[in-house]
């Protein structure tokens, strides 16, 4: 045993590539500063380095944020390469047992600005895990710590989430938001984190500053935190779990593309599983013309983008560009998703008709919402179409062609829903091909790009919520990882 250390447009009730807007329930507690995770995470007795000041929050957790580096040779000496640590949390909910606060040094991080008003920012107990900033800088990110992950000699896993999705919701109570909320009229309470912890597997989660962040950005992060687990467990290798948004940036990890500057690929992954992932990008957002905007625009409160920067009222147009998932001149606050774009009009022709899980129903503007504005005259809202927003962000064809190595055996896990009554409830489904709802299956089960893949499984009746917690998608990700 070893021993312990350290210590996709938004769409009514999801985020594009993404969960349910909104936050989570129940009180945050924080750890006792003389615990021994706290401690050993500075390489120091607990005494001489936390910081047990009175402060004007209730925190009493370990902060260590002038914590030097070291050299990271030793694995559980508590110091890694160009990461500092600042703060440990020791109590968490919905099934956690630990918590750290690291930042990284030495990157080429770029800005990730956060929407103009609250809808991005972080809530719940990842407000307290980030100190109380609901804006943390992109050097910033929080890993959050599975049941027995001390105990376990097994190949340790890190989950990545989607956007607009904490690690709680998408991975250890897909309910915290209720009905629906997991893409279902009946959610569960625990999810996969507690699958794999039963399943004696070491498992961690990241948390980005920003959710709906660039994806090379959290290519870095998810790079800081593996890089925290190896020296945590003493792994040589860990796996890598990412869901939607978050599975397009783990297989761009893998594939190694980067930023200019950025940290290089190595041999510390040894398997990919990539889980309702636009594989070959997706258009999902330019398809059902304005049916997306309400739940983006005022009233709506969901975080992402539209495909449109103009809204038209009475026929008036209203400047709506920062919610637009292309840059203008109000921002580019959703550059994230715009790199997962690519044009499917070819393989799937627009539909006349949505479907919200209630019925189908008319499509407006769906012309101009793809094709533009130039082309077709929207009626209720404008935009640019997405050969715009494909030429000023997206990066899924330098993404394929830098391919996934043969060292990471690759798994990909999609679901297809044809049935009405397997929808997402209240957002237009993607009905124009199979599709989980949100993705395409030709793009999520796509073989491109991947030069050891081990399976490709489509699962019936699962939607892109779905995903994460069916009893079906995880035994399919536990049998992986038992794979030799």
């Amino acid at each position: 045993m070893r021993a312990t250390t350290i210590g996709l447009t938004t769409i009514a009730s999801l985020a594009l590539l993404g969960c349910p807007s909104g936050s989570d329930e129940g009180e945050d507690e924080v750890g006792d500063p003389t615990s021994a995770t706290g401690a050993s995470a500075t390489g120091t007795d607990a005494s001489e380095s936390s910081d047990t000041s009175d402060t004007s929050d209730t925190s009493d957790s370990t902060d260590a944020s002038d914590t030097t580096t070291g050299d990271g040779d030793a694995c559980q000496d508590g110091s890694v390469p160009n990461l500092v640590f600042e703060e440990a949390f020791d109590q968490a909910d919905y099934g956690w047992v630990h918590a750290e606060r690291w930042r990284i040094t030495s990157s080429t991080l770029v800005a990730d600005p956060f929407f103009p008003d609250a809808r991005s920012e972080q809530t719940g107990q990842q407000l307290e895990f980030f100190g109380l900033d609901p804006t943390p800088d992109p050097e910033l990110f929080v890993l959050q710590y599975g049941p027995g992950w001390a105990e376990s000699n097994n190949t340790p896993v890190l989950l990545v989430h989607g956007a607009a999705d904490p690690p709680d919701r998408a991975w250890a109570n897909p309910g915290v938001l209720g009905p629906y909320g997991c893409g279902d009229a009946v959610c569960p309470d625990t999810g996969l984190m507690q699958v794999l912890a039963a399943a004696d597997i070491p498992v961690f989660a990241i948390v980005f500053p920003n959710t709906q962040g660039d994806n090379f950005n959290w290519v870095e992060q998810i790079h800081a935190a593996i890089e925290v687990i190896r020296e945590q467990t003493c792994a040589a290798q860990v796996d890598v779990i990412g869901w939607s948004k978050g599975a397009f940036a783990a297989r761009l990890y893998g594939s190694g593309l980067r930023m200019d500057g950025g940290t290089p690929l190595g041999d510390e992954v040894r398997k990919l599983i990539l889980m309702g992932g636009p594989n070959l990008g997706f258009d999902y957002m330019f398809r059902y013309g304005s049916g997306n905007n309400t739940s983006v625009w005022p009233p709506g409160m969901s975080h992402g983008p539209t495909a449109h920067h103009i809204q038209v009222l009475g026929g008036v147009d209203i400047d709506r560009s920062e919610y637009a998932v292309y840059e203008t001149a109000s921002g580019y606050y959703f550059r994230g998703q715009a790199q997962m774009l690519s044009m499917w009009i070819d393989e799937y022709p627009l539909s006349a008709f949505a479907n919200s899980g209630l019925g189908p129903y008319a499509v407006i503007d769906s012309l101009s919402t793809y094709w533009g504005e130039d082309m077709y005259a929207g009626f209720a809202a404008k935009g640019y179409g997405i050969e715009y927003a494909v030429g000023q962000g997206s990066i899924v064809a330098d993404m394929v062609a830098s391919e996934v190595p043969a060292e990471i055996q690759t798994y990909l896990l999609c679901g297809q829903v044809d049935a009405q009554a397997d929808f997402m409830l209240g957002i237009p489904n993607e009905i124009s091909g199979p599709s989980d709802g949100i993705v395409f299956v030709d793009s999520c089960a796509a073989p491109d790009g991947i030069a050891n893949l081990g399976e490709a499984a489509v699962l019936q009746d699962i939607n892109h919520l779905e995903l994460g917690w069916s009893p079906e998608s995880m035994a399919k990700i536990v049998g992986w990882l038992g794979e030799p």
